[in-house]
């Protein structure tokens, strides 16, 4: 499964991990490595999460 994160939502992502490391030092990083693993989950089970449009989508789980 080929996975393609928007750039509109890359920048989403940098600018969570900045709010969330002004709320306290490491909670950015945590922000990330906690989507990445989820976003990680996408290509690896491949194909099990429900479709939206003809994407393949899940909530993150924290």
């Amino acid at each position: 499964m080929k996975l393609r994160i928007l750039t509109a939502a890359s920048r989403d992502l940098v600018r969570g991990r900045k709010f969330y490391e002004l709320q306290a030092e490491g909670v950015g990083g945590y922000f990330l490595d906690s989507l990445y693993s989820d976003i990680d989950s996408l290509v690896l089970y491949a194909g099990i999460h429900r479709k939206v449009r003809d994407y393949h989508c899940m909530f993150s789980k924290r």
